[in-house]
Order: C-alpha cells, then sequence, then structure tokens
C-alpha cells in the first residue's frame, strides 16, 4: 500500500489543479456603503453546456490514517466544495496521466476555505477529518456523462 503524507495546501501547490476559495490579501472593492469587502470572481465556473447549480453535500468523517481507493472526475465542468463548519478538511487530487489517475496528493484544507477544481480534475470523495460536516458546492447539471470513478489500490494518508 502507497502512503502519502497530509500537506498544508497552498495556492501554488493546488494551482494545477483548480482554485482556493478564501478572501484576497485585500479586497477587489469594497461595497454595501463600505460596510462589505467584496473579493470578486475567485473562481471560474467550467460548466461545459449545462447550468450551474448549488448543492449541500453532507458527509461522514474520516479519521488518519485514511485509506484512499475511489477517485472521481467531472470532464464537462468544475466542482467547487465551500464548507460550511469551523472544521479542517482534507482535499485529494490527482493528475491525469492518459486518462487515468496518477499520483495522489493530500492537501489539508484549513477551516473556512473551500477549493474549485477545474474540470477533468481526478479528485477523492468529500474527506472531513473527525467530524461529519456540510459542504455548499457549486457545479454543473446538464446532458452528457459528466462523472467518471475509479478504483485505485489503496493509497494511505498520514499526518
Amino acid at each position: 500500500m502507497d502512503r502519502i503524507k497530509l500537506t498544508p495546501i497552498s495556492a501554488e501547490a493546488f494551482a494545477p489543479y483548480g482554485e482556493l476559495l478564501t478572501p484576497r490579501a485585500a479586497p477587489s472593492r469594497m461595497i454595501n456603503a463600505g460596510r462589505c469587502e467584496r473579493h470578486h470572481a475567485l473562481a471560474q465556473v467550467q460548466r461545459g453546456g449545462g447550468e450551474a447549480i448549488i448543492s449541500i453535500f453532507r458527509s461522514e468523517a474520516v479519521s488518519l490514517p485514511y485509506a484512499c481507493t475511489l477517485l472521481e472526475r467531472h470532464p464537462l465542468g468544475s466542482q467547487a466544495f465551500m464548507p460550511l463548519g469551523v472544521e479542517p478538511w482534507m482535499s485529494i487530487v490527482a493528475p491525469d496521466e492518459g486518462g487515468r489517475p496518477g499520483a495522489p496528493l493530500a492537501f489539508l484544507v484549513p477551516a473556512g476555505m473551500g477549493v474549485n477544481l477545474r474540470a477533468g480534475v481526478w479528485h477523492g470523495v468529500l474527506t472531513p477529518l473527525d467530524h461529519a460536516a456540510d459542504f455548499l458546492v457549486v457545479d454543473r447539471e446538464g446532458e452528457g456523462v459528466n462523472l467518471e470513478e475509479v478504483t485505485i489500490a489503496p493509497v494511505t494518508v498520514e499526518a
């Protein structure tokens, strides 16, 4: 069984897979009579001819070490996950290697930060750590096959 380390997420390390959903160092502009910072267009919804939809996903928790055996991707649209709770969570991603996932990476995503996975990015299932969690999800609904799942040899994620 392969083993990988859970590493803190950064915009640079996550860039091949998508964008981080967190406020910038400075707001794009102030709105609401100067009472509200707007951090505009943090990510782009890729929707491949479909509609952008908003859902809430409720996921059971995992604990480390965690054995990842399932990866999926959505070839026709991006998928954004924003936690609704105050706990850190884990995002597992993998590069594409000829239509199959390459070696997975595991990122520790701090509380209050989300991710936007680009269309076609291999990723693990939702993995809140130690406590069940709800996530606001923005993704694509429409015609075409927009889900590919593959079972992989177990990869253990460790702290």
